[in-house]
């Protein structure tokens, strides 16, 4: 999977797959070689998504106000609520295509 100079082609990792990665690292699990090479994505990649993961987590950390939780649940309210309303969104569409897909009604 080399290029003409030796480097990896470009790999794009999931948010999923960063984060398992960055818990391995924290866990003590893995080393940044070892999970670049799994992930086939040279070491810079690995070691970029620590530091971005570490100051990701400082942040929220230091947006955390522990004992005043009004603000955390209205965010979680506004989460809740732009999920509620991507999967309403996604079984009507889900109706639609089973009612093309099977010609017919689908209540009836």
């Amino acid at each position: 999977m080399s290029t003409q100079h030796g480097r990896k082609k470009k790999r794009f990792l999931a948010p999923q797959e960063k984060y398992e990665i960055w818990m391995q690292l924290v866990r003590g699990e893995t080393t940044v070689s070892e999970a670049a090479d799994r992930a086939r994505v040279d070491r810079a990649t690995i070691t970029k998504l620590k530091t971005v993961a570490r100051q990701g987590a400082l942040d929220a950390l230091a947006a955390s106000r522990p004992g005043r939780r009004g603000n955390q649940r209205d965010h979680e309210l506004e989460d809740a609520k732009a999920e509620a309303e991507r999967l309403r969104k996604a079984l009507a569409e889900m109706a639609v295509k089973l009612t093309l897909a099977e010609g017919k009604e689908p209540w009836g």
